[in-house]
């Protein structure tokens, strides 16, 4: 079986109502709201904490911390 992982940015995207609404309700370029869908994570802070409170959607999965690497690898 192969299943994809769900991508959580398009999923609360779609729950503010698509990417044009969601780039107005958010203030940023259309554009940019396809790039997060896309990378599947929002880089702003700022926005992935109102996206979150606005679909309910859990922040680690729309903003997820990168992996810390060793130094030493």
């Amino acid at each position: 079986m192969n299943q994809k992982k769900q991508n959580a940015v398009k999923e609360a995207v779609y729950k503010l109502g698509g990417p044009t609404k969601a780039s107005n309700q958010l203030g940023v370029s259309n554009a940019s709201v396809h790039a997060w869908i896309n990378k599947a994570t929002i880089p702003d802070i700022d926005i992935a904490r109102k996206v979150s409170v606005l679909t309910g959607a859990n922040l680690d999965d729309i903003r997820p911390m990168p992996v810390a690497r060793s130094p030493w690898f």
